[in-house]
């Protein structure tokens, strides 16, 4: 199994530990919420595009709302048996492409929701996965980043993945600098570059 099966694994395992009304690192969701979105994103083609398309949210949010009122128990094992028998992830190269940073940065939003997380321990293909990952998004949702930005590996692993003005140099292990790269505040990273533009780039909306 890869990475994209072992999280999505670990998530459900935790999902079921503390249940559907357990905070996470997603604004205004609960455990029950973010299940839903993953059950939407994998099994409603019909409403799946209403994750980016604002215009077409509002039915989304209607289909994600019925997902959550179902009860945890089959909600869980939905998330856990994987997409729906067409949905093209159920391909293993692309679930590793797709899900496997989609379900790493969402178990890591279920485990940093609660006090006293702790990072994980390094796992050689976990962090590879998360590394690749990292620098792809980041084209993406730093692409308007008022700064320049290259991300690092306490190892030296060295990526400039943003073109632009008084460089910031993110440093820290690959799924920190996923979870970063995807908005995420609870992570544990150190920042090198002028004052002004750490604070610009830690402020920059770093999303799609």
């Amino acid at each position: 199994m890869g990475v994209a099966g072992d999280e999505r694994r670990a998530l459900s395992e935790l999902f079921e530990e503390v249940g559907p009304d357990a905070p996470t690192l997603c604004a205004g969701w609960k455990t029950r919420d973010l299940a839903a979105h993953l059950l939407v994103r994998e099994r409603r083609p019909d409403a799946a595009p209403g994750i980016l398309v604002p215009a077409l949210a509002s039915y989304t949010q209607r289909v994600q709302d019925s997902y959550a009122a179902q009860p945890w128990s089959e909600v869980v094992g939905k998330v856990r048996s994987g997409p729906a028998w067409y949905w093209p992830t159920t391909i293993g190269p692309l679930d590793e492409v797709v899900n496997g940073p989609e379900f790493l940065v969402h178990h890591e939003d279920v485990r940093r929701g609660r006090p006293g997380w702790e990072p994980r321990p390094a796992e050689p293909a976990r962090d590879a996965a998360a590394w690749k990952s990292a620098k792809q998004a980041s084209k993406l949702n730093l692409r308007k980043s008022p700064v320049g930005v290259i991300l690092k590996t306490p190892e030296g692993r060295e990526a400039r993945v943003k073109e632009g003005p008084d460089t910031v140099t993110v440093i820290g292990a690959p799924i920190e600098l996923l979870l970063f790269v995807f908005g995420r505040d609870a992570v544990r990273l150190t920042f090198e570059g002028d004052a002004y533009a750490v604070d610009r780039l830690r402020k920059h909306d770093r999303g799609l």
